[in-house]
């Protein structure tokens, strides 16, 4: 059985480019628009096991996003979460694994780059 991910992120051209990747790895995919978007999906009870979250988005954001997700209960809080973003200053790296993100994933990336985010956080490929 595939494993499923949940892609959110704002910008439709980077939601289809990761889509694509996580499929080419062998995960299905959804998506959702923003981290909004993404916790109506998540309180439907759609079980994903990894999470590939943007950092700038408008309604909730990354960090926000991720804080919710690790502080409610009613989502598995063995979820992975990976932070994809263009964000780079490193306290703001810290400030997204401080809030609950498993990994960090900067900007442009390739699927070689992806799949080796998703080897550290225990995914296999």
């Amino acid at each position: 059985m595939r494993q499923r991910a949940l892609i959110v992120d704002d910008s439709q051209a980077t939601r289809s480019m990761l889509a694509t990747m996580m499929d080419e790895l062998g995960f299905d995919v959804e998506e959702a628009f923003d981290g909004a978007n993404a916790i109506a999906i998540l309180r439907t009870g759609m079980t994903f096991d990894v999470l590939l979250v943007d950092w700038n988005m408008p309604n909730v954001d990354g960090v926000q996003f991720v804080r919710a997700v690790r502080n409610d209960p009613f989502y598995n809080q063995q979820i992975r979460l990976i932070m994809v973003t263009s964000v780079d200053e490193p306290n703001l790296m810290e400030k997204a694994l401080g809030a609950g993100a498993n990994e960090y994933l900067m900007k442009p990336f390739t699927k070689e780059m992806l799949a080796d985010k998703l080897t550290l956080i225990g995914m296999t490929r």
